[in-house]
C-alpha cells in the first residue's frame, strides 16, 4: 500500500439517448481513486437532487474507447459511424439506459488516471487491512 492517495474528478456531459425521443444532457461526474485503482465512479445527475451511481472497472472504459467491450451490466463500445463518440450501456433489474459521450473526453480523464495509478501497479495501491476490515464489518453481510 502506498501513503499518498489521489482522487481525480471530471466533469463530463453524457447524453442520454432514447428510441423516437432527442437525447437528453446528463451531467456526469467522472471519479477515481487510488485507494480504489481498478475502479472508476460515474455520478449521474438526472435533476433530481439524488445521483444515480456506478462504479465500474477502469480497464473497461479503456477497451470500450478501442472495441466493444463488456458483457454484463455495463458496455461500452465506439459508436459506429460517428469516431469521436463512445456509447455507454448501463443495465439493471430497475432498468436500461443508454448514453452516449464525447470520446475525448473519457480519455482525457482516464489518461490522468493512468499517470496516478500506471497500469498493473494497481496492486501496489491497495489497502488489504481496510478492505478486510471493511468486509468484516459490512452491516449488509449480517
Amino acid at each position: 500500500m502506498r501513503d499518498e492517495h489521489t482522487v481525480i474528478c471530471s466533469p463530463a456531459v453524457f447524453e442520454l439517448i432514447a428510441p423516437d425521443a432527442p437525447a437528453v444532457p446528463v451531467n456526469v461526474e467522472l471519479t477515481y481513486s487510488s485507494r480504489d485503482p481498478y475502479a472508476v465512479q460515474a455520478s449521474f445527475r438526472t435533476g433530481s437532487t439524488t445521483a444515480v451511481e456506478w462504479v465500474f472497472a477502469r480497464d473497461l472504459l479503456h477497451d470500450g474507447l478501442i472495441a466493444p467491450a463488456g458483457t454484463g451490466d455495463v458496455r461500452v463500445q465506439p459508436v459506429p459511424l460517428s469516431p469521436g463518440k463512445v456509447q455507454l450501456e448501463l443495465s439493471s433489474p430497475s432498468g436500461h439506459a443508454v448514453f452516449t459521450t464525447c470520446a475525448q473526453t473519457l480519455g482525457d480523464f482516464l489518461h490522468r488516471t493512468y499517470l496516478a495509478v500506471p497500469a498493473d501497479t494497481e496492486y501496489s495501491w491497495l489497502d488489504f487491512d481496510v478492505a478486510l476490515s471493511d468486509l468484516l464489518n459490512d452491516p449488509a453481510r449480517d
